[in-house]
């Protein structure tokens, strides 16, 4: 039993892994695009939205019945599209085929990441051993977009950044997605047990989501997940082109530097699990969210009247290159926690409507992020686009001491120990 557990965990991480990769590489194919097809700032920015709104809009239509679908089938599928969408890439080679490739990304990974949150409590035992995996799964996530930008920048050409030579990275994916298929095929999966004789009603279960969205504790939970994907999305998207155009990086290069994002975020998410065993959540996340703040408010004047170099090399590079994506460590801990709490507050069967919720409002705010700071990047300066950020930091301070309050309403005094020493 503890062994299929096991490769059921590998399995989900595995296509998490694919998935991060592909979808956080937009702000690596929006440079991209606009130095190869000379699309303007604005108008690249549209590519978020392609991902996410799909995203939002598939998760709306599939999440409160997927079970009866089956979590191994979905996964299947949606890792077998985001193959096909990976060998459509280089063999039209466009702006709107990179719109085609989000698209078909984003439907895929809503089943994907339905599937995955809501198998989280079919391989884990208990609120903490749920809280701990979930972190993990999110570290694995980061360490896939870390891997997504050093691939991606492999296959760009230094000295000629508006080549295309970079689509080539398409086919590594589509073979990537392909090894995810048959490691998923030949995994046992766990399913939750879903009665012979009930129906699929597309109403009934539309309106047990909507039921659940109108809980409260649901509706502040979703406006923080929402507040906070707008922050790291706003940030994670323009942050290749902020390193270009602002910091005067090469191309490849202002790829490659911001893997420095990813990167604590992966490190903060994997070892997000024992600081919050030590420290309550809440503490945790008002102190990361200051942070945060602080970090936005002394980097950015650093950026400040500074030149392109194309010969610039890593140690000739701004200080702010290495500084600003420090700001991933102070984030990492933010989402997990909060997703954790919420999925820990319901019963199982609630999970898959619930992972919903968080994959709608979540796209919601990650689109929304990109395209408010794509505005602001291409009509007033990447500098006041990031400065941006401190609106929805300030308002995820309050949401999180209104969800604090809520939670205390629905766990168990047991529970309650736990929150406070680390959900």
């Amino acid at each position: 039993m503890q062994n299929s557990k096991l490769s059921m965990k590998i399995a989900l991480a595995l296509v998490y892994f694919v998935f991060a990769i592909l979808l956080n590489s937009v702000g690596t194919v929006i440079l991209q695009v606009i130095l190869s097809f000379s699309v303007a700032e604005t108008e690249a920015s549209v590519l978020e939205a392609f991902k996410d709104l799909t995203i939002a809009g598939t998760s709306f239509l599939i999440a409160p019945f997927l079970p009866r679908i089956g979590y191994k089938r979905a996964l299947l599928g949606a890792v077998a599209l985001a193959g096909v969408a990976c060998c459509l890439m280089p063999l039209q080679p466009s702006f709107n085929m990179a719109k085609v490739l989000f698209f078909l990304c984003g439907f895929a990974f809503a089943f994907a990441k339905v599937s995955i949150y809501s198998s989280v409590a079919l391989v884990t035992n208990d609120a903490r051993e749920h809280a701990s995996f979930m972190s993990v799964v999110e570290g694995v996530f980061m360490v896939g977009v870390l891997s997504g930008y050093w691939i991606f920048s492999f296959f760009i050409d230094a000295q000629n950044p508006e080549s295309p030579s970079w689509l080539k990275v398409y086919w590594l994916l589509a073979g990537l997605c392909a090894v995810t298929v048959v490691a998923v095929l030949v995994t046992p999966f766990s399913e939750p047990e879903v009665s012979k004789d009930e129906k699929v009603n597309f109403g009934e279960d539309f309106a047990k989501m909507v039921k659940l969205m109108i809980r409260p504790l649901v509706l502040i939970f979703i406006l923080s997940a929402f507040l906070y994907v707008l922050i790291e999305q706003g940030i994670g998207t323009w942050l290749p082109t902020f390193n270009n155009k602002i910091l005067g990086l090469p191309s490849a290069m202002s790829v490659q530097a911001t893997s420095i994002f990813a990167a604590t975020l992966a490190f903060g998410r994997l070892s997000a699990g024992s600081v919050l065993k030590r420290f309550g959540w809440y503490k945790v996340l008002n102190m990361a969210l200051v942070s945060m703040g602080v970090l936005v408010v002394v980097t950015l004047p650093l950026t400040e009247g500074l030149s392109p170099n194309p010969d610039m090399t890593w140690s000739s590079a701004p200080v702010a290159a290495f500084i600003f994506p420090l700001i991933g460590l102070f984030m990492s801990p933010i989402y997990p926690a909060l997703s954790s709490v919420m999925l820990s507050s319901l019963p199982k069967r609630m999970h898959s409507s619930m992972t919903g919720l968080i994959v709608i409002f979540s796209a919601l705010g990650g689109s929304t992020g990109s395209i408010i700071t794509g505005y602001v990047f291409g009509h007033f300066s990447g500098q006041t686009a990031f400065y941006f950020s401190l609106i929805p930091i300030c308002g995820l301070l309050v949401t999180i001491f209104f969800f604090r309050r809520a939670t205390k309403d629905l766990i168990s005094p047991e529970e309650q120990t736990f929150g406070s020493a680390g959900h």
